[in-house]
């Protein structure tokens, strides 16, 4: 169990990241791409990416296993900052003592079956080239496991970023943290996480960044070191229909049947995010005649459904966005 404790200052200074950590989704999605256990969200993804990954993307393996630790200095914070390439060069200028301290650990985990390969010394000490292996490492691993899937990454982040948004503006940091039942148990002024092992983390007014991950697959994740900026990586919940391939860049063989007035007005509604229930009762419509449009703008790509509680929240994806500011947009009747 992870307890997190807050002072009335850390409430104040919670935020939600507003993009998927690069990082965060390279570690989070190798240790999922190398486990065997069945994460049915994943299963398809892994059969895809398995036999394709390049042997070079593969030595990611020693510093992130699919338990125990993995080293802080490869997910740093990026400071609102979310591009591949800046995030890479940030890792690559970690200090010695940081690479040190952090793979030392890492050999010493309990967890680990076998030892690390007699280059990570060399990586342990700064050496360039073995740091310029593991920034191509990082780079090749992103370009041919996520970086297909990317635009449905971002969608899928964006979808709970609104169900966030709305929990904050209707009861405030208490609603946002009382919203990530069952992941999260806010028990005024602590955290509870499962976690692998107990641990306090006291915040001491420096606040908490709240990362959503597409790839977080168990339980939420944070940083080992405990001087490091607070964070805590969670898991969203995956739109319907991902498990079948299916999302912000599914097939858009369905967009004939959209040009109509009546899913026209429920995809411009969804930019903000709405469930079924406010579409049914904004366009004055019955609810399972919201949930059939839906469904047909879903299947199409152009927008993402998740359950939240007891509600499905509708959120656009970039596809959908591309179709509002394109001449198709034209509406004609349903």
């Amino acid at each position: 169990m992870l307890r997190v404790h807050f002072s009335s200052e850390d409430i104040a200074r919670v935020r939600v990241a507003g993009a998927p950590d690069p990082l965060w989704e390279i570690a989070n999605s190798f240790q999922t791409l190398i486990t065997n256990e069945s994460s049915l969200p994943f299963d398809e993804w892994r059969r895809l990416i398995r036999p394709r990954l390049p042997p070079a993307a593969r030595t990611l393996a020693a510093l992130l296993p699919p338990r125990g630790y993995s080293p802080d200095f490869l997910t740093p914070e990026l400071g609102g900052s979310f591009d591949l390439d800046s995030a890479v060069d940030l890792v690559l200028r970690t200090p010695r003592t940081n690479l040190r301290g952090d793979l030392t650990r890492l050999a010493a985990s309990p967890e680990r079956l076998h030892p690390l390969p007699t280059g990570t010394r060399a990586l342990a000490e700064g050496d360039p080239e073995s740091l310029r292996r593991l920034g191509a490492a990082l780079q090749l691993y992103h370009r041919h496991a996520l970086a297909p899937f990317w635009p449905r990454i971002r969608a899928q982040v964006d979808a709970d970023r609104v169900a966030r948004t709305r929990a904050v503006l209707a009861n405030g940091t208490e609603g946002l943290l009382t919203g990530f039942r069952p992941v999260l148990r806010w028990r005024p002024p602590v955290l509870e996480v499962d976690y692998p092992v107990d641990r306090e983390l006291r915040l001491d007014g420096r606040g908490l960044l709240l990362q959503p991950s597409f790839f977080c697959s168990r339980r939420p994740v944070t940083l080992a070191a405990p001087g490091l900026s607070p964070v805590l990586v969670y898991p969203i919940r995956h739109s319907l229909g991902w498990a079948r391939g299916r999302g912000a860049t599914g097939p858009r063989s369905d967009l004939g049947a959209l040009v109509g007035r009546t899913r026209a007005a429920i995809l411009e509604d969804v930019v903000t995010g709405r469930t079924t229930g406010e579409l049914a009762e904004r366009l004055g419509i019955s609810g399972a005649a919201a949930s059939q449009h839906t469904a047909v703008l879903r299947r199409a790509g152009l927008l993402l459904s998740v359950r939240h509680s007891k509600h499905v929240l509708h959120t656009v994806t970039p596809a959908g966005l591309a179709l509002l500011e394109s001449p198709l947009r034209a509406p004609l009747d349903s």
